[in-house]
């Protein structure tokens, strides 16, 4: 490599384990293991043959697949080659997809096999003719990287404050952004990561969220690989084969949404799987209802639970509630991590007193450097040097976070402000409540009337009435939805995140 090697660079993370342990096992997946030393030379490979499809440094490339050895290498082999890595929620179609390509200006798109139609059939629309495979035939990187006769001889100036990765919001709230992140910025969290989440080489991590999320890839992945550790990868977050794993392999280690840590809790095989190696369980990507979690933490006394709480402009880790500390604030999400300063500030920019609810802004080396092609977005969101979180929160006097809401989800009932996450955790203590999502809905005499969609537990029946009696004994009646609509499922992506925008259309 003809990197400097003094450069902060996400995949010197990667080379400096392999100069430290080569032959120690880095990742396996399928029926494929890959010493560190042999994941860096695959890195190296890749890069070079993404050289030879004509990119230069700062060129984007899409990608476009679940989870596999092969989408990491692809990632890693951008940084090295000097391109702007762009993950794609695999699940995306037709015009959401299309958003995401135009929007990043990708030149070329990485796609697994069972997405090449997909992928093809958006490109031709917008003129992308570079649809290369990432694994699954001769041509593909996977089969270019595992060839020794390949080159891995890499001509690329990388720096620290290159961009490494567009990482897309979820889109929650409004239309994704493309969150411009540095290699800098990613491997100072990583840095926080290891801190604040007590990583060690020898904790057997289980990665099985999606790695196009910041979450996975940059709390999980990247981190365990700088330390040394050995990752298990697999697919997707089947609930079945995750606790399989987890006996087979003595897994140590493992981060879920709380949309799989739910189902893992009521699964069926709890009751004759061996789970003892098991230590540390880190959840985030989305609100754990405190119900949830409290039964977990019964369930489980013996594992260390981490709330890890951010978003993707922090890349994405800002807070995390420690084992230690879920006792006495179990609805909490803890304290920033080492890199990441916080204040929380009313609409008008000055801080609250602790127990107050304002806006939490962040200031750290970790942030984007904002978004990618829209200035407007980025002045708004960048004031005075802070970050815009779009967050609710309070802070105590020890400085513990605890999320209200996100602001746009704070609904206006007859102009009293009700946070919707304070009346999904009233619903949730209900026997029959599987999941449960709050919005305002537009009525003319309440301005905002919450409205609660509720999925029941299989075989559980409840009504309207019901619910909202049940509230009603719990939360004051302002508070208290005006409707429940029953639904089958909540619309969520691919991370977990609850899509309330979809909810409000369909209201």
């Amino acid at each position: 490599m003809t990197q400097n090697p003094r450069a902060l660079t996400v995949d010197g993370v990667l080379h400096r384990s392999a100069a430290r342990t080569p032959n120690r096992t880095a990742l396996t997946f399928e029926d494929r293991a890959w010493t560190y030393a042999e994941l860096d030379e695959a890195v190296s490979r890749g890069a070079v043959w993404l050289q030879q499809q004509g990119l230069a440094r700062g060129d984007r490339v899409a990608a476009l697949g679940t989870n596999s050895d092969a989408y990491l290498i692809a990632f890693l082999a951008c940084a090295r080659a000097g391109l702007v890595h762009v993950p794609l929620n695999y699940a995306l179609r037709g015009g959401e997809l299309a958003y995401l390509l135009q929007t990043s200006g990708a030149q070329v798109v990485l796609v697994d096999p069972a997405l090449a139609e997909v992928a093809a059939g958006v490109c031709a629309g917008l003129g992308i003719d570079r649809l290369l495979s990432l694994r699954g035939d001769g041509a593909s990187l996977l089969e270019t990287v595992q060839d020794p006769d390949a080159s891995d001889a890499v001509e690329a100036e990388v720096e620290a404050t290159d961009l490494a990765q567009l990482l897309f919001t979820s889109g929650t709230t409004s239309q994704p952004k493309g969150a411009m992140m540095s290699h800098r910025a990613l491997v100072t969290e990583y840095l926080s990561c290891l801190l604040a989440l007590d990583f060690t080489a020898d904790d057997r991590p289980l990665i099985c969220m999606p790695l196009y999320h910041s979450a996975a890839m940059h709390v999980f992945m990247l981190p365990y690989l700088s330390i040394g550790a050995t990752i298990t990868l697999l697919g997707s977050p089947d609930v079945t084969e995750v606790l399989r794993r987890i006996e087979a392999e003595k897994i140590g280690s493992l981060f879920l949404a709380p949309t799989v840590w739910v189902p893992l809790a009521n699964h069926p095989d709890l009751a004759t799987r061996d789970l003892s190696s098991l230590a540390k369980a880190q959840y985030g990507a989305s609100i754990m209802p405190v119900t949830v979690l409290s039964r977990l933490r019964e369930r489980y006394p013996d594992i260390l639970f981490y709330n890890c709480f951010g978003q993707s402009e922090v890349a994405p880790l800002a807070t995390v509630l420690r084992p230690e500390d879920h006792a006495e604030r179990p609805a909490s999400c803890g304290r920033p991590v080492f890199f990441v300063e916080t204040k929380v500030v009313d609409a008008d920019g000055n801080e609250v007193p602790d127990g107050e609810s304002g806006e939490i802004l962040y200031r750290s080396p970790q942030l984007c450097d904002g978004y990618w092609g829209d200035d407007a977005a980025t002045a708004a969101a960048f004031q005075d040097g802070w970050f815009h979180s779009g967050d609710l929160v309070t802070r105590d006097a020890e400085g513990y976070i605890t999320v209200v809401d996100r602001i746009k989800d704070v609904i206006n009932t007859g102009g009293v402000l009700v946070a919707s996450r304070e009346v999904e955790d009233a619903i949730y203590t209900h026997p029959a409540v599987a999941e449960v999502a709050v919005i305002g809905t537009p009525d003319e005499r309440w301005i905002e009337a919450v409205t609660a969609f509720v999925v029941l537990r299989e075989g559980a029946s409840a009504d309207e009435a019901e619910m909202i009696a049940h509230v009603h004994d719990r939360l004051a009646a302002f508070k208290v939805p005006k409707r429940v609509e029953f639904v089958d499922a909540l619309p969520r992506n691919q991370s977990g995140k609850l899509l309330k925008r979809e909810l409000r259309t369909r209201a």
